[in-house]
């Protein structure tokens, strides 16, 4: 578990995936914090929320969160709040100038979601200081921030390597050489992933090769794997730790252009279809499946919480966070699930990422076929 987080609340509200906060907590368990700025003033339905989003490489951000987010705040809102919405394309510089925007349009309350966690936190600062309180998305930015919800990332890294380890059964040895593709070194999620998947392999196999994947890109981790593999020796690396989907293929494609026969298992993150198409015909392992539409209703609900009445709903607090200059963020921590060709249907089929008819197309179908996913 994450050091810095400190459980208020052992239970979280859920039915199935899907995340209910009204009967979490109480006014007296967590307390809303007035945020101190202009919203206080109780605002009505007709608010302007700020959604930053830090990249479109990978499929999530355009598909799930800013639709969801985007039909929430609608939703509690009658109709009447608007999204002003801007990706920074994972460039850090974009998005603290993206962040002035945001002030110079006077929103009413800012979602963000960090490139850099360290870099964006003079833009942090200044919204505060402007009177827009901040809500911080996914990842846990520097600054002045009023609240925030993600998901237990110590854990994900956990589920990561305990589903490497079973995968490699036998061959999970001290002597077993694995490769460990982490993510960027300016996403804060990314060092708890490592950090929480180091946990469960350290004292297990030999992390022959690691690397800080630059920018979360498949081509980089694709080079990064061709170094290993020459490094290593293709038939020497018998898993790979990789921190999400999108990097799994980049990875996937070096061992196969490498020569391989049988791939060693190879791990992920996101439920992204092209990874879930992967899991179907084996040639990735797992995934860590989230789910975006729970963690994408809470900020929305935090969001318009705050813009309305200047604090946190207590009923939207189930624990706490410290970044490096906040103590006791109120925060919201939605659970995880390793997702396997076992649990397909109960995880993004059941939850509507995709339909089988998404899954199992043409290219895919034999595979979905053999393992009964139809």
């Amino acid at each position: 578990m994450n050091t810095r987080m400190r459980r208020a609340a052992v239970a979280f509200c859920a039915t199935g995936m899907a995340v209910s906060l009204a009967a979490c907590g109480s006014a007296k368990e967590s307390g809303g914090k007035d945020s101190g700025d202009k919203a206080s003033s109780k605002k009505g339905d007709a608010i302007t929320v700020g959604l930053l989003l830090p990249e479109n490489q990978t499929a999530r951000y355009e598909k799930f969160d800013k639709p969801i987010i985007e039909k929430q705040i609608s939703t509690l809102t009658n109709g009447k709040g608007k999204v002003e919405y801007l990706n920074a394309k994972q460039d850090a510089t974009v998005q603290s100038q993206q962040i002035d925007t945001m002030i110079t349009k006077k929103v009413d309350v800012l979602i963000l979601d960090a490139v850099d966690y360290k870099a964006v936190a003079g833009g942090v600062t200044k919204a505060k200081a402007a009177g827009i309180p901040v809500v911080a998305y996914d990842r846990l930015a520097e600054g002045p921030i009023s609240a925030y919800t993600s998901f237990d990332n110590e854990e994900v890294g956990k589920t990561q390597g305990e589903a490497l380890l079973k995968a490699m059964g036998s061959k999970a040895t001290k002597s077993s050489k694995i490769v460990m593709m982490n993510g960027a070194i300016t996403d804060p999620n990314a060092a708890f992933f490592k950090k929480g998947a180091l946990s469960v392999l350290k004292d297990k196999v030999t992390v022959a090769k690691s690397y800080d994947t630059k920018e979360w890109k498949p081509e980089n981790a694709n080079q990064n794997m061709e170094g290993a593999i020459s490094a290593i020796g293709k038939d020497k690396i018998a898993g790979v730790y990789s921190a999400n989907d999108g990097m799994a293929g980049g990875i996937i494609t070096a061992l196969k252009a490498a020569g391989l026969s049988k791939l060693p298992p190879v791990t992920g993150q996101d439920a992204e279809l092209a990874g879930v198409q992967r899991i179907v015909t084996g040639d990735q392992y797992m995934s860590v499946f989230k789910s975006y539409p729970a963690e994408a209703e809470t900020v929305a609900k935090m969001a318009v919480s705050i813009a309305k009445t200047g604090k946190l709903d207590s009923s939207l607090k189930t624990s706490t966070v410290d970044s490096g200059t906040e103590k006791g963020i109120p925060s919201v921590i939605v659970p995880v699930v390793s997702l396997t060709q076992d649990n397909i249907k109960d995880t993004v089929v059941k939850e509507g990422y995709y339909t089988l008819d998404d899954i199992c197309t043409a290219k895919y179908k034999a595979a979905c076929d053999k393992i009964g996913l139809k």
